[in-house]
């Protein structure tokens, strides 16, 4: 333990002294050399996020977390404080201000998709059930819906006659991801919900055709089934887009995509991509049944890590309801 605290400090004292080095060498401050050295998009942010949030300075400390208005003040204090003649040096304050923005954003992203997860379904409030009853018109435009209580909703995947059961765990954030999904990209929706409803043929070959009568041979065909619940799944990818975002890990995606903050379509959009890769990724594993769900899963959430600890990494959504989100 001493010897780790050590080290620490040992290493923390060569950085300081490594970035004074390299200021009286280059005649610039960190900050600028990431500015004039990185592109644009995840690398550069997230180096700027570390420079300011661990500077000696408390007004670098504190302009990773204020309000969105302030960035220009802000940043018009940074180069002050940094002796930085912002005529000399025009393209250090877009810069800064493009990563504040981004940083900002996304800790009241974290903030807004809390506050939707902590807010628990309200059959009482008219809002809530109407979103509710949307999600049933989205997935099922054929079908009436016979009432509010109903077995029906075990056709979309929910587990009771009421939904409103299965938001405990991720509150309206559960729902509001749901109806996007349906709505927004209403075909690709659709087809997961009719996917995940039956069975998934496979090719017999000749030699399995021989060896079978013709009742065997065809529970073979239909023997793997899809089979999983549309909604509760929905409900638990939403609680790892949750997990990833709360966790940072989202950062890559959405600095590299959003031009400035990022905001709650982005993450809603994300949700969208999760549950279309999942989707596929799930079909792909062929699990023998809906018990090796938590296997899947955690094997895909790994996957959706390791891409996004690449810094140029962006989840690249081709469909409907991410249509336009890339701007890189």
């Amino acid at each position: 333990m001493l010897f780790q605290v050590c080290l620490y400090f040992y290493c923390k004292f060569l950085w300081r002294c490594l970035k004074f080095v390299m200021r009286k060498l280059t005649g610039r401050c960190e900050l600028q050399r990431i500015c004039y050295s990185t592109k644009p998009g995840a690398s550069r942010t997230m180096k700027i996020e570390t420079s300011l949030r661990d500077s000696k300075s408390k007004l670098l400390q504190t302009s990773v977390s204020v309000h969105p208005d302030a960035i220009e003040k802000t940043i018009e204090d940074i180069m002050e404080l940094k002796k930085i003649n912002p005529d000399i040096n025009p393209q250090l304050g877009i810069s800064l201000q493009a990563c504040l923005l981004q940083i900002v954003g996304y800790r009241n992203l974290v903030a807004d998709v809390e506050k939707l997860r902590r807010e628990p379904y309200d059959s009482d409030d008219p809002q809530h059930e109407e979103m509710l009853l949307k999600l049933w018109k989205f997935l099922k435009p054929n079908t009436p819906l016979e009432s509010r209580i109903s077995k029906q909703w075990c056709e979309i995947g929910f587990q009771g006659d009421d939904p409103k059961t299965d938001f405990r765990g991720m509150g309206l954030l559960g729902l509001y991801n749901l109806q996007y999904f349906a709505e927004r990209d209403a075909a690709a929706a659709q087809q997961v919900l009719s996917d995940s409803l039956h069975p998934k043929c496979r090719d017999i070959t000749k030699e399995e055709t021989s060896k079978f009568s013709k009742a065997e041979w065809e529970k073979k065909r239909m023997d793997k089934a899809i089979g999983y619940s549309f909604a509760i799944v929905g409900i638990n990818i939403t609680d790892l887009a949750y997990n990833l975002l709360v966790s940072g890990a989202l950062k890559t995606h959405f600095y590299n995509i959003a031009p400035e903050a990022p905001t709650l379509s982005h993450f809603q959009q994300t949700f969208c991509y999760l549950m279309h890769e999942f989707h596929k990724f799930w079909i792909e594993e062929d699990p023998t049944d809906i018990m090796e769900f938590n296997r899947v899963r955690e094997k895909f959430r790994k996957r959706i890590i390791k891409q996004l600890r690449n810094p140029d990494m962006a989840l690249c959504p081709h469909f409907a309801a991410s249509e336009g989100l890339i701007n890189m």
